[in-house]
């Protein structure tokens, strides 16, 4: 396969992961987290398909197309490891969905913070595997390859 091809196959899962989990967590009130928000594409996705929710973005730099950057309220700005912990002390428990679009070592990494951001019945998508207790792993949409994209619940 080649790398075009790949990258076509990465766009595709993100795509159908978001969308399951817009009807996962459909019923779920709180704020939805974008860990990784890079270019924006998912950001997009995610607002499309989650019009009323409140969207908090992170990343080290804002470096997004314009269209796809959240007001300064929005915006954890610096270090993951850093601004993760803030974000747990804000909405401990209380997120029905955060998307991860991180490197997989920084996932395990900060694969422990998730269960404690979300609510009960909550959702994580990530694109790497996140081996955390309190998060059970879900079947991925019809045509994504397993170990292409990742959704967990949690307990």
């Amino acid at each position: 396969m080649s790398r075009l091809e790949s990258h076509i196959r990465r766009c595709q899962a993100q795509c159908k992961c978001i969308e399951r989990a817009a009807v996962l967590m459909s019923e779920l009130p709180g704020p939805v987290l974008e860990v990784g928000l890079g270019n924006g594409r998912t950001y997009s996705h995610i607002r499309e398909h989650l019009p009323e929710r409140e969207i908090f973005v992170f990343d080290r730099r804002i470096a997004a197309h314009p269209d796809c950057i959240p007001d300064d309220d929005h915006v954890f700005l610096g270090e993951i490891d850093e601004t993760l912990p803030l974000a747990v002390e804000r909405f401990a428990g209380t997120i029905p969905l955060v998307h991860v679009d991180l490197a997989p070592e920084v996932i395990l990494e900060i694969a422990h913070h998730l269960p404690k951001l979300l609510r009960p019945g909550g959702i994580a998508l990530t694109q790497a595997e996140a081996r955390a207790e309190g998060l059970t792993p879900l079947e991925l949409p019809e045509g994504i390859a397993p170990g292409r994209y990742f959704i967990y619940r949690a307990d």
